[in-house]
This record gives C-alpha cells, structure tokens and sequence, in this order.
C-alpha cells in the first residue's frame, strides 16, 4: 500500500475507484488497485459505461453470444457482467468489513430521474441480474427518485444514492434511508448485510459557483474561489452526524444490525488546473465517508496526497463560506438545483451514447 492511501484509509476515508471496464477486470488492474492502492470499492455511471462500451474488442466475444439482440437488454447483460465479475473480485473485501466495503454499483437507467415507479423496477431488475450481495443499485436523488430509494430498500436491495448536491435534498435523501430501512425490517430482511451510501457531489459545485464569482470580479468574491464545494460538503458530513446521533428512528434499526448510510465524496477529481489534484480528497477526509475517485486522482493522492483528517473544527468557516456567498447575491439553492438538471441530462446524453455505441457493436460483430 502506499504511505498516502494507507493514512486516508487508517482516517476512516473507504477509497473507492470510479470507473470500471472489462479490461481493468480481466487484466487484473482492478485486484491490484485493491492490493496496492487500498481501494475497497467500484462505482459505476453511463459516462464511465459510455466510456467502456465504445471500445472496440473486450466486448465482442459476449455481444456474438447474445447474437442479434434488443440493444437495451445487450446494455444490461453487458454492464450486469462487468458488475458482476468485479463484485466477486471484491467478496473477500465485503466479507472482511461485514459488507461495509467491497462494494460495486450499477445505475438504473438515467431516462428513469423523474420516473418513481419504472426507477423501482429496474432497480430490482439490476439488483437480480447482478445476484451478488455486495453490489448497490445506484438511484438519482430526484424528488421522483427518493420514494423509489426508500421502496428498493424495503425490499432488501442495497442502494447507492447518486446526483445529490444540496444539504436540503442530503436531508431527504437521509429520511428515506431511514424509511426505507424501516419497511425492510418489516418486511422481515436481514439488515446486517444491507448497505447505503449517499453521494454527495463536490467540484462541479466550485465549477459552478467560480464562474459566478469570476462574473462578480470583487476581491471579496475573487477570495472565495474554490471553498464552496468543500465547505458544502462539509456541512454535509456535520448534517450526517448530527441525523443520525439524533433521529429517534435509527437506535431501534441499529440494534437489529443496521448501519448508517454513509456520505460518500463523488466527482472528486479536480476540474480547475489552479487547484491542487488532491483537493477534494485531502481536504474531506474524515471518519466513515467514501471517497470514489477517477484513477488519475487515485494516483496523485498516492503519490503526494496527505490524508490526514481534515473536516473536524471547519463548520464555523464553512458556514461562513457560505454566508459570504449569500451575500455576494449567489443563491446555492439555485446552482445545486441547476447541478441536478445537468447531472441528469449528462447521463442521459451519455446513455444514449452507450446505446448507440452497443447497436454498433452488435451490428458489427453479426454481420
């Protein structure tokens, strides 16, 4: 392991990698990160499927298996595989943290955001075709998305909830956990291997928001460049703890083995060539968050990051940031909801990618 990775780990920081492909599966990369680079976990998302299926080669052998198939359901056996495959590579490190970690995602179908009941099916669709216990279906925080959250977790499903950008949705997101985890108890599930983790995005707030300081052009507005996405995000983790050391709900669901919804850090590699490529994990290491990082931020933090701890004590600033902005006319409510409305039309755009990319595929290698 390396001394930088190992110290974020030892501070309660899961490192979790964000991307996947059959390459980094079958070539063994994906077992070494685990065994040198202390990477306990794998998200996935339509960009980094986009990504994966417009090579030409590791999928051929299973597009001619599935012949001329509907393209959708070509997607779904495809993406379920690699899923699949890497959660088994990852089972001992599920089994060795009580599936904590060892985790692997898989996101229902981006044209679903605003669609609670088809987002239900298909996350208990995904969650069959995977049939590994340490994969998570990731589901938009939409206001459509989150009776959907708690509906798969009644049925024992293990979620990952992705897209969320603002400390009110964090709250929400949170209560249908809790929810959630209620109606799965009912239900009668085992709790004990069930897991969450609540994604909570982090540059493309400072994307967002410099241009709007930039557009300001204040020395008051020039001072706050780059602090508002870890000063959100750490008030996310100040909301984490304090819900669930509070809610009323939870001690009866943990004593029947539940475990609290992590916060994890995503879109974590650094976008402004200005800022340091260990920003948006250096400076949110704390006990019990994941961090899933793109892998050329996976090297940087291995090779010079510090990950020593680094959100206890900075509420107070981090608030002020906030209060700082606020008064500078930037209204956080407003970018968060626009991030989400990007967010979802991003992965859109990329699933219709994906798609396209597989017809070829398919039409390639039949015919």
């Amino acid at each position: 392991m390396t001394e930088a990775t190992q110290r974020t780990s030892d501070s309660g920081v899961s490192i979790w990698l964000d991307d996947l492909d059959r390459t980094r599966i079958t070539s063994g990369n994906l077992q070494e990160l685990i065994n040198t680079k202390n990477v306990v976990g794998v998200t996935t998302n339509p960009s980094i499927f986009q990504k994966a299926l417009a090579q030409v080669g590791p999928y051929d052998e299973q597009l001619k298996e599935l012949g001329k198939i509907n393209v959708e359901d070509a997607v779904r056996e495809l993406t379920t595989t690699d899923v699949r495959n890497a959660t088994d590579i990852f089972r001992e490190v599920a089994e060795k943290t009580d599936y904590v970690d060892g985790r692997v995602s898989i996101e229902v179908d981006p044209r679903l955001a605003h669609d609670t009941e088809n987002t239900e099916k298909q996350a208990e669709l995904l969650w069959k075709m995977v049939d590994r216990p340490n994969a998570l279906i990731k589901i938009p925080a939409t206001l459509e998305g989150l009776p959907a959250i708690t509906a798969t977790l009644a049925k024992g499903i293990s979620v990952n909830v992705t897209l969320i950008f603002s400390l009110e949705r964090y709250g929400q997101v949170m209560d249908a956990y809790i929810e959630g985890m209620e109606q799965a108890a009912k239900n009668g599930h085992d709790l004990k291997h069930m897991a969450s983790v609540a994604s909570f995005f982090v540059s493309r707030v400072d994307t967002a928001v410099d241009k709007l300081l930039e557009a300001n052009g204040s020395d008051e507005a020039k001072a706050l460049e780059g602090k508002a996405a870890v000063a959100n995000a750490r008030l996310a983790y100040k909301l984490w703890q304090e819900k669930f050391a509070s809610d009323p709900r939870w001690p009866a669901l943990e004593a029947k083995g539940a475990k609290k919804q992590r916060p994890l850090w995503a879109s974590t590699g650094t976008k402004n060539a200005a800022y340091s490529d260990c920003k948006y994990v250096d400076e949110l290491v704390a006990p019990d968050v994941v961090n899933t990082m793109p892998e050329k931020t996976l090297n940087a933090l291995a090779d010079h990051g510090d990950g020593k701890p680094s959100i206890e004590g900075t509420y107070e600033e981090s608030q002020a940031i906030m209060d700082k902005l606020a008064a500078l006319g930037i209204n956080i409510k407003d970018v968060t909801d626009q991030l989400e409305a990007d967010g979802v039309a991003k992965f859109i755009a990329s699933w219709d990618s994906v798609l396209s990319d597989t017809q070829a595929g398919i039409d390639r290698v039949n015919g």
